[in-house]
């Protein structure tokens, strides 16, 4: 297995990522943009840089790697998945500039589809509560309170995300432009 890396801000890393794929595999079907940053700021900090930080790594990133790797996409009839989150549809307080560029990032998934479709199919996945931060409290408070206010009454893993994705870039052949919600029944409360 090789592993490629860069940092997707940088305006030509796409193309070169892109570039280095087809090297390495010599094709490309399929694309799963999980990069993310997730730092809280009260709304009085909010500043340029915080948000520009946060639309870069949500909204810049996955649409100009979605334009550098379409040719290559259309060619396998491939997919893109975004990993967007529960809070683009229920904001988090504290969290406003992750909330709208999660949001944008649904909306630019709905829009990718569009644009792409027929060839390529484009979908994202929206997570619950998967993996606790190990040094704080979550920012909705106790973790009981949110499992209890989860259907399931329990956290999700890494493989339920990877499940849908998986799904998605391989089984879901008349499924494009959806937001798929895998968060226990999180949402219903």
């Amino acid at each position: 297995m090789q592993l490629l890396q860069g940092d997707l801000l940088e305006p030509d890393y796409p193309r070169q990522l892109v570039r280095q794929t087809m090297a390495a595999f010599g094709r490309l079907d399929g694309i799963v943009h999980n990069a993310s940053l997730n730092r809280p700021k009260a709304f009085a900090e909010v500043d340029l840089r915080h948000w520009q930080e946060m639309e870069g790594i949500h909204l810049h990133a996955p649409f100009f790697l979605a334009q550098a790797a379409a040719a290559e996409l259309r060619l396998r009839r491939g997919a893109i998945v975004h990993i967007t989150d529960i809070y683009a549809e229920r904001p988090l307080l504290g969290y406003l500039p992750y909330s709208v560029s999660k949001a944008a990032l649904v909306s630019l998934t709905r829009a990718l589809a569009k644009e792409l479709g027929p060839e390529i199919r484009v979908n994202s996945v929206a997570p619950g509560v998967v993996l606790w931060a190990e040094t704080q409290q979550p920012a909705e408070g106790s973790r009981a309170v949110i499992l209890d206010r989860t259907a399931l009454k329990r956290a999700g893993n890494p493989a339920d995300i990877a499940r849908a994705v998986r799904f998605l870039l391989l089984e879901a052949d008349y499924v494009s432009g959806q937001n798929v919600v895998v968060d226990g029944g999180r949402m219903i409360y």
